[in-house]
């Protein structure tokens, strides 16, 4: 598949951007090679290839999920100490919305 001059101005058209004629040309010949590229690679048969998500073949290590921090209730009184105000380990904040 490849376009002419024509199609290139009319795309260009449609997406209100103004291209002179050697732009126009310029813009011909590489999306011609795009296009020329794209052929070749759906030429190419790929038959009984598995599609794959990542080029290596590679896990993601994960941690197990669990509590790290053996007092939780002292590291929260801690953060909250610094607090303007709290209230039932929760931060009080200024209404915004009336």
């Amino acid at each position: 598949m490849s376009l002419t001059l024509e199609q290139v101005r009319r795309v260009a058209h449609l997406a209100r951007i103004e291209i002179s004629d050697v732009e126009a040309r310029s813009t011909l010949g590489q999306l011609n090679e795009i296009f020329g590229l794209i052929e070749e690679m759906q030429a190419v048969d790929t038959q009984g290839i598995e599609p794959m998500a990542h080029a290596q073949d590679v896990a993601q290590r994960l941690r197990a999920d669990v509590v790290s921090e053996s007092d939780q209730l002292a590291q929260r009184a801690a953060f909250q100490a610094i607090a303007p105000e709290t209230e039932a380990g929760l931060y009080l904040v200024p209404k915004v919305i009336e």
